[in-house]
């Protein structure tokens, strides 16, 4: 019941290497992701985020890095506090377009998170649905720049 895997797709108009420096780079998401209230830099591959989306509830994690390929557009993080899992994001190159691939796998870990997933979860999915596309919009603006 407290596992969610979510995948994302986001089209942006920018080139591949400024989307990779962009999504790999957390201190930045405050900047253009609405949902993201704050990261904290821990070390060169950890930082600590706040996010906090429609629903009334923040979730704090650590996110550690684990791969990050510019050559092959592809990063991974692990997270671990509030949401313990992984996400994996792959940087695709079209014609006019990048498309971003983003996989979730994780657990919830907040306690009153996990207490109300058996009636909740659904409105939890369509709240990481909303962060999801905030997400997107803001990168697409933030890339304009």
């Amino acid at each position: 019941m407290n596992r969610y895997r979510f995948r994302s797709l986001w089209t942006v108009r920018a080139a591949a290497g400024d989307v990779f420096d962009v999504v790999t780079d957390p201190g930045t998401y405050p900047l253009w992701w609405p949902d993201i209230h704050g990261v904290g830099r821990i070390d060169d591959d950890t930082a600590e985020v706040v996010c906090r989306s429609v629903l009334p509830y923040a979730l704090t994690f650590r996110m550690h890095r684990a791969e990050q390929d510019l050559d092959r557009g592809r990063m991974m993080i692990g997270m671990t506090g509030d949401l313990e899992g992984f996400c994996r994001s792959t940087v695709v190159p079209g014609r006019r377009t990048v498309t971003l691939e983003i996989t979730q796998d994780v657990i919830v870990n907040k306690p009153l998170l996990r207490a109300l997933a058996p009636v909740a979860r659904p409105v939890f999915r369509a709240n990481h649905a909303a962060m999801m596309w905030r997400g997107q919009r803001g990168l697409r603006g933030f890339l304009k720049h």
